[in-house]
């Protein structure tokens, strides 16, 4: 009797395990749909319908001016090694690597973009500072890729809206997050790529303000703008007006480190130029109006197919 007392109490004052409860497994949730606009969403954005080949004519030596008003990418391209990739020993094979390179990150597929990567590091592996070198540089920096992506990002909206007029929200968004690839497509993290356009403006607005050209870089600059690299027939043809669209092209920060003249006057004209241009590019077909980066994202598949080098 006592030990049935004994137990009785134990049970009592032993606090008993809680029975275990089924969990229910929870439904997923569906992730967060992508945006989208006209022309697709990130993933499988129209790239084509939109994209104008002749940005890359018009825009080229105003963007690389921008590109390389960050010093290290500067001096990593005056001070290059790799004559071949020299754009002022070799004008013709540079401007067609770099407009591959634009053609392969903003229209190529993804083996596209790793066979170019491949080929575009065999480069870089001999761009970098010697031991010692006052600018330090080296061109596989996620860094300076960065930069450099960012300005072909600037200078795509920028023409593309000078040409036919701004764009709206939803296209100008989706666009952004697609043009990360600029950067991505080398060596740059996805992770770097600023979260959204406003984002994207503060750091053009806080990086754009600490950027000067020097008298090395200046002078090397005022060769490619007045094309003194190619033979003179074409040099006298064209180099007038590739001075005034690089400077009305250029943001004013760096037009005046340039140390170029640029008014009102300059402006209103060059708008109604890029608007003329832009209303006669709308009427064409849609291989005429990607050229030439149809062309040379053509011509890259042909030589990797055929084991020719791809820069």
């Amino acid at each position: 009797m006592s030990i049935l007392l004994i137990t009785f109490r134990l049970s009592v004052i032993t606090p008993r395990k809680p029975r275990p409860t089924m969990t229910l497994p929870q439904p997923a949730q569906p992730p967060d749909p992508l945006p989208t606009c006209r022309y697709g969403t990130v993933d499988d954005f129209a790239m084509d319908e939109l994209c104008s080949g002749v940005a890359a004519f018009l825009g080229g030596t105003a963007n690389v001016i921008m590109q390389l008003s960050l010093r290290p990418v500067a001096y990593g391209v005056m001070e290059s090694t790799v004559e071949s990739g020299r754009i002022d020993v070799h004008p013709w094979k540079r401007t067609r690597t770099t407009l591959t390179y634009l053609a392969v990150a903003l229209l190529g597929t993804e083996e596209d973009r790793a066979n170019y990567r491949e080929a575009v590091n065999g480069s870089h592996r001999a761009v970098h500072s010697e031991p010692g070198a006052p600018i330090k540089y080296n061109a596989f920096d996620p860094k300076l890729q960065l930069w450099v992506a960012a300005c072909l990002y600037w200078g795509l909206v920028d023409l593309e809206e000078r040409l036919h007029g701004p764009m709206d929200e939803d296209t100008a968004d989706v666009l952004y997050q697609y043009a990360a690839r600029l950067g991505t497509t080398l060596q740059m993290r996805p992770d770097m790529w600023p979260r959204d356009r406003k984002a994207f403006q503060e750091y053009w607005n806080a990086n754009l303000a600490t950027k000067t050209v020097d008298d090395r870089t200046r002078a090397y600059f005022n060769d490619l703008v007045d094309l003194k690299m190619v033979a003179w027939p074409v040099r006298t043809l064209f180099a007038p007006l590739q001075r005034f669209l690089v400077t009305g092209l250029l943001p004013p920060h760096l037009r005046a480190e340039m140390n170029m003249d640029w008014s009102e006057r300059h402006e209103r004209v060059a708008n109604k130029l890029l608007r003329a241009i832009g209303a006669v590019h709308r009427l064409l077909p849609k291989s005429a109006r990607l050229f030439p980066m149809n062309l040379c994202l053509w011509d890259m598949r042909r030589r990797h197919r055929r084991g020719k080098p791809l820069v």
